[in-house]
Parts: C-alpha cells; sequence; structure tokens
C-alpha cells in the first residue's frame, strides 16, 4: 500500500495522516527553522519563522497539515531572507545583548541568529523600557528577552497545571504577564521545578543560581547547529518514529 507523502524541496516525505508539515519534516531529517513550536504542545504559529510555501501559498509549517500531493519550499532565497528578516526583528524589537546574556550559546533566538546568516540587526532597535522581575526565590523573569512564543504560557496551564503566565495588549502592545494581583511572580506558585521554568527559547524565565554553569566549549550550540540539535531533540521526544 503506497505511503502517504508530501514534497519538501524535491525530496519525498513520507507523513501520517494528523501530522503537520513540520512534524513530517522533522521525522524525515528535514530541518525547519522554528522558535515557537515544541512538540510537547499544541501548534501555536506565532512566530512565523516556519513560514514555507505549499503549493504556491505561504503557511506556517507548524499549524499546516501535511496532505497527499502538497509540494513544500522549504529552503529557497526568498524565505531564507524573511527568516533573517524576522530573526533581525525580534532581536530589534527587545533587548537582546548576548555578550552580557546568562543565555548565550544555549539560546534558540541566538542560534537561529546564526543558521539564517545573520550579520547585523539592520532595523533601529527600539530600547523598550521592560522590567525585570527577581521577586521570586528560585526564578527571575527578564521581559527584555520575550519574544512572545507563548511557550511558557502553554507549558504553566497545560503541562503544570497553573497559570502561571498570560498575554496581555494586543499588536505592538502585547506582552507577557504573571497571573497575580501584585503581578509579581512571588505571588504565584511557580516552581522551578514546573515545566513553564525550562522551556523558554531565550534568557526571559531564568532559574537562579544557574548561570553560566556550562563554560564556553560546553554549551548547547557550541559544536552544532541548531539544525542539529532541533532534530535531535524532536526526536527524542517522539520516540524517533518517522512518519
Amino acid at each position: 500500500m503506497k505511503s502517504n507523502t508530501i514534497t519538501i524541496d524535491g525530496q519525498e516525505v513520507p507523513f501520517t495522516p494528523g501530522q503537520t508539515i513540520i512534524e513530517a519534516a522533522t521525522a524525515a531529517d528535514v530541518y525547519i527553522p522554528h522558535l515557537c513550536h515544541n512538540p510537547e504542545f499544541k501548534p501555536h504559529g506565532s512566530c512565523k519563522l516556519c513560514t514555507v510555501q505549499v503549493n504556491g501559498r505561504n503557511c506556517s509549517a507548524c499549524t499546516m497539515p501535511a496532505a497527499e500531493g502538497q509540494q513544500v519550499l522549504n529552503n529557497t532565497k526568498e524565505l531564507n531572507e524573511t527568516r533573517r528578516s524576522i530573526t533581525q526583528m525580534l532581536f530589534v524589537e527587545g533587548n537582546h545583548f548576548c555578550p552580557s546574556c546568562e543565555k548565550t550559546g544555549n539560546c534558540q533566538l541566538q542560534a537561529v541568529g546564526y543558521y539564517v546568516g545573520m550579520l547585523d540587526t539592520h532595523f533601529p532597535h527600539f530600547f523598550p523600557n521592560r522590567n525585570v522581575d527577581a521577586s521570586h526565590p528560585d526564578v527571575m523573569l527578564d521581559l527584555d528577552r520575550c519574544i512572545l512564543c507563548e511557550l511558557c504560557v502553554r507549558a504553566s496551564r497545560d503541562v503544570d497545571g497553573k497559570t502561571v503566565f498570560g498575554i496581555a495588549g494586543r499588536g505592538m502592545q502585547s506582552h507577557l504577564v504573571v497571573n497575580a494581583d501584585s503581578g509579581k511572580l512571588v505571588d504565584t506558585d511557580m516552581s522551578a521545578r514546573d515545566k513553564a521554568a525550562q522551556v523558554c527559547p531565550v534568557g526571559a524565565i531564568l532559574v537562579k543560581r544557574t548561570a553560566y554553569e556550562h563554560p564556553i566549549g560546553q554549551r548547547t550550540y557550541d559544536h552544532e547547529n541548531i539544525a542539529e540539535v532541533s532534530l535531535e531533540h524532536d526526536h527524542a521526544l517522539t520516540g524517533g518514529e518517522h512518519g
């Protein structure tokens, strides 16, 4: 019986009904850049970094179901330039200063920047005035670095069952909030062991007393690029099974 397949950049990729394009691609060791996608949570489609072209139409690979006959373009000059621009905008919209950040070398945004060939930020920096919440005894929240991927929101709600985080505002006014009357982490039931404390792809949520534990040469992206790390990580979560 013929398996269901899609074509990604000329390569036939099998899929099972219900899989998204990015899930089918990952199972076939095809990396599609992403930040807000995590196979442990429902698709979200907020960062748009995983945008691919399907039968001539742009869509998010993390939310688009795989379907027989799809012709998918992923690694094209136009798409890669768009991803580079998105990454540049994420850098200038927040306050991301990699050399002084505790997450450097382990940051997915930084690693994506390298992957897409980002040599500068191109756009003027916004330098927004954002707060740092160090009120919690074990977890620090630095909103300077938040990219609104909502992974902490989904982790707290779907795994921890605590709804510690939420998103308020719309458009340029969107921002991460803490669900407490005071707006402070110390007044929530969050724990450093919570999934929400572990999933941030940047340095917005940090477990205290763990900074710089891994010296240069032993950090996540010192020897592998984000494509290799991401595929290994997602295979481990899905049992390494192909579609």
